[in-house]
């Protein structure tokens, strides 16, 4: 499998604080056989695949699944990948906000989880399948996840997000949910990827720190943040986190307001790549789909499938596409 290396903004060890890691590389878009994509593996702080190789993925996050299911097909994620440079797609199975979401409406919300999830293999890149809740639904969970596991065990491109959005529920609440998930998918699915929430909007990353979870291998802890409301006490509280040697992925993230709208921080939001590429965390851009608000990359203009012209992209999908494009140099 052939690697694209990306050259970091600081060479060998980034401080004592974080250590040393190896210069992370790009996945392949174009040439790589579905079975020849490396698995991905945590050692300490870094995510890191089956070659030796320090990881960074990089790409798009769908929007909820049951508000934007039109774009849920394998030819935009063949745009996406082949176009675009995204290296990780992340499918966001819409839980319990509406009736047409996935308690109401499973089959749907498999239909379109899975849609992406077998493009994403077909292209050679890696899937985030995620929980897009803000509740703790336990059962629910277990139940979608042994599906999950069971359809795609031993699949190297799958990644599990198995709670998205904690908002009041404590880190212990947030803890005892996700070993009894994770509990479930390694019964079925022993190696792959799994990303675990903190609350409160995956902002309070310092208390997994203080109180991670043991016993369970291939864990990282996701990290949210929209750039035009989070800035530097963010970053210091995420630089906390991995001084105490929690492995942080970036799941969701944007340029504008927490709200997902008002204005676009273009200079903290390349703060925010900076820091990520120094740190080698991998980072999925919110969102694809056409709802009349900043955070929402296309216009309804845009095709379901792809091959979106300028006009048919806000300012962010421009943003992101330009970006990702950029990375593939």
């Amino acid at each position: 499998m052939k690697s694209i290396w990306k050259v970091m903004l600081a060479v060998g060890c980034l401080s004592l604080i974080f250590g040393c890691g190896t210069t992370p590389s790009r996945q392949s878009n174009s040439d790589t056989a579905t079975h020849s994509l490396p698995s991905l593996q945590v050692k300490g702080t870094f995510l890191t695949n089956t070659n030796g190789d320090t990881v960074q993925l990089e790409g798009v996050s769908y929007g909820w699944h049951h508000f934007w299911p039109r774009f849920y097909n394998a030819s935009s994620v063949a745009y996406l990948v082949h176009d675009w440079g995204a290296e990780v797609l992340r499918a966001s199975m819409g839980v319990d906000l509406d009736t047409a979401c996935y308690v109401h409406n499973p089959d749907l919300g498999i239909e379109c989880i899975t849609r992406v999830a077998d493009a994403a293999i077909e292209n050679g890149v890696y899937v985030i399948i995620d929980w897009h809740s803000h509740n703790l639904r336990l059962e629910e969970a277990k139940a979608f996840f042994t599906q999950m596991a069971t359809r795609y065990r031993g699949v190297p491109n799958i990644i599990y997000e198995i709670f998205n959005e904690p908002v009041e529920d404590t880190w212990e609440q947030v803890k005892a949910y996700s070993v009894e998930v994770i509990r479930t998918i390694r019964a079925i699915e022993p190696d792959a990827l799994i990303l675990v929430g903190s609350p409160h909007w995956d902002q309070d990353i310092h208390l997994a720190a203080d109180n991670p979870i043991t016993g369970y291998d291939n864990l990282m802890y996701t990290l949210h943040f929209y750039a035009n409301t989070h800035g530097q006490w963010l970053r210091d509280r995420a630089d906390y986190a991995l001084s105490k040697g929690l492995p942080i992925f970036v799941s969701e993230c944007a340029g504008m307001e927490a709200s997902g709208d008002g204005p676009l921080n273009p200079e903290e939001w390349n703060r925010w790549l900076h820091w990520m590429r120094q740190r080698s965390i991998s980072w999925a851009a919110w969102s694809l789909s056409d709802k009349d608000e900043t955070c929402s990359m296309c216009y309804p203009s845009a095709s379901s499938e792809g091959g979106w012209a300028d006009a048919d992209l806000k300012e962010w999908g421009r943003m992101v596409r330009d970006e990702l494009k950029a990375s593939r140099q």
